[in-house]
C-alpha cells in the first residue's frame, strides 16, 4: 500500500469509528428515556385505583408477554419492574437531563448504569455516583465495583479521601482497557 492509501484509509476510519459512537449515544438517550416513559406508565396505570399488589403483577406480567411478542427480548417482568422503579427512583430532572443544559440527556450514562443505581438506597450516594459516572467515564463495571466496594461510604469516613480516589482510579484503568463493551441492550432497543 501507498502512503496516500493509508492516509485516506484512517481518516475513513476515524470517521466511521466517531459515526458510531454518535449513534451509540443518541440510540442510548433515547433508549433510557423510553424506559422512564415506560415505567411512568406502569406506575400511572398501577395508581387509576387498582392499587393491588395482585393487579400490578398481573398487569407487568401481561406487558411482558405482549411487548416481548412485538418486539423481542429486553421486556421480561424483571425489566418492566426495573423501569418502574427507574421511574420512581430518578425524578426526570436527575435521571434523563443535565442540570446546566436542560432538556439534553446524559449520554454516557447507559440504562445498565441507572439499573446498577437502583440498588442504591442513599439519594445522596446515587448524585455522587451519577456525578463520578460522568466525569470519570465509569463503565458498568466500574460501576458495580464501587456500589459494591461501598465507595461511597468509603469516601466519606475515610481520613485521607485522596487515597481512597487514587485506589479507585488505579483500578478503573485496568479495567477500562479490558472493557470495549458493546451494549447488548442498544441492539435489542433497536
Amino acid at each position: 500500500m501507498n502512503l496516500k492509501t493509508d492516509t485516506i484509509y484512517f481518516e475513513i476510519k476515524t470517521v466511521i469509528e466517531n459515526a458510531r459512537v454518535q449513534a451509540y449515544k443518541a440510540i442510548n438517550a433515547a433508549m433510557v428515556q423510553a424506559y422512564w416513559h415506560i415505567g411512568r406508565l406502569i406506575v400511572e396505570q398501577d395508581q387509576k385505583g387498582e392499587t393491588k399488589a395482585e393487579y400490578g403483577k398481573a398487569l407487568i406480567k401481561e406487558l411482558s408477554k405482549r411487548l416481548t411478542h412485538d418486539f423481542g427480548k429486553g421486556f421480561t417482568v424483571t425489566n418492566l419492574n426495573y423501569m418502574r422503579q427507574f421511574y420512581l427512583t430518578f425524578p426526570i430532572d436527575h435521571a434523563l437531563r443535565d442540570q446546566s443544559a436542560p432538556n439534553t440527556l446524559h449520554p454516557e450514562l447507559s440504562w445498565t448504569h441507572y439499573r446498577l443505581m437502583l440498588k442504591v438506597e442513599n439519594p445522596k450516594a446515587r448524585r455522587f455516583y451519577i456525578q463520578e459516572c460522568i466525569e470519570s467515564k465509569w463503565s458498568t463495571r466500574q460501576l458495580e465495583r464501587q456500589i459494591n466496594s461501598f465507595y461511597y461510604e468509603r469516601l466519606l469516613s475515610s481520613q485521607n479521601k485522596q487515597a481512597v480516589r487514587e485506589e479507585v482510579e488505579t483500578k478503573a484503568i485496568t479495567l477500562r482497557r479490558e472493557n470495549l463493551i458493546k451494549y447488548p441492550y442498544v441492539l435489542e432497543f433497536i
